[in-house]
């Protein structure tokens, strides 16, 4: 299944986050797509709010993974932009994954794709100008419930 909407400021971008956080049941593994700058924690700030988390979202990119504790369970947060391989990283992201206490984003995923399940929600940015996103998302039949409230 597919959605397409767009944003044009940081707070529509978190407000759609934080209304997919508000359905999250645990156990989601969600991708985000998009070149540098493209909106990627500003996502994951509205969706660790909507998960009831007053934790302090940032970009993992030094760090490789963050962890944010929600109202019923945790979000992981991992970035391989800087990795050439995932290595000792996609064996952390193979135990998080699927855990049905914790929620996980991946961003800059392509290193990690045979880790990934299938069944995972895809979020593509795209530039449009200089405020303006496309926002693409793609999920199973399976996900569905995610969506509701943002369509």
């Amino acid at each position: 299944m597919t959605w397409q909407t767009s944003s044009t400021n940081s707070s529509v971008t978190e407000h759609i986050a934080e209304t997919i956080g508000l359905n999250l049941k645990g156990g989601e593994v969600i991708e985000l797509v998009s070149d540098l700058g493209g909106g990627k924690t500003t996502f994951v700030r509205g969706l660790a709010r909507g998960m009831g988390s007053s934790d302090r979202v940032s970009s993992p990119t030094f760090k490789i993974s963050n962890e944010y504790q929600g109202k019923y369970f945790k979000l992981y947060h991992f970035d391989f932009y800087r990795l050439p391989e995932a290595g000792l990283v996609a064996d952390e992201l193979a135990e998080i994954i699927g855990e049905p206490q914790n929620v996980t984003v991946v961003e800059w995923a392509d290193i990690v794709q045979n880790v990934l399940p299938r069944k995972r929600l895809t979020i593509v940015f795209t530039n449009k100008g200089e405020n303006d996103r496309g926002v693409a998302f793609t999920y199973p039949k399976s996900l569905a419930y995610l969506m509701k409230g943002s369509i």
